[in-house]
């Protein structure tokens, strides 16, 4: 049967502090359903925020909706994105994502899971890591 996840039946989490810098907001937009492994959020990052770094077994694709943000890998300069951007992170690629400095940054985040598992949470972005922009 088809699942509908009606606008609001799922409730906003707040991003947990040893995964984010700064406020953070996660509204849950469909779970694994299998046998896919595909699973897909909301993310709201104020001025700021950012992820901690992480990878993802299978990669992740990030569609940039509102406001202005970075995505940087280890290694390579942070880059800006927008809204309509598409950003997609190769599998166990180790990167961050959040909001500029001054602006909020939304973005739906798609990854899949393998053998139940969808990210590796790692150190979190300095402050001069994350000004090095």
């Amino acid at each position: 049967m088809t699942d509908i996840y009606t606008c609001g039946s799922q409730a906003s989490i707040v991003g947990p502090e040893e995964w984010f810098t700064g406020t953070v907001r996660i509204d849950p937009l469909f779970p694994v359903n299998e046998p896919a492994r595909a699973s897909g959020g909301s993310v709201t990052f104020e001025p700021g925020a950012r992820t901690a770094w992480h990878t993802h077994p299978l990669g992740q694709t990030l569609i940039v909706t509102a406001g202005s943000g970075y995505v940087q890998t280890w290694g390579e300069p942070a880059r800006q994105i927008r809204p309509g951007d598409v950003v997609w992170i190769p599998p166990f690629e180790k990167h961050w994502h959040g909001a500029s400095a001054t602006t909020f940054m939304t973005h739906i985040a798609i990854q899949e899971a393998q053998d139940g598992k969808a990210v590796e949470w790692l150190e979190k972005v300095t402050d001069e890591q994350y000004g090095e922009k």
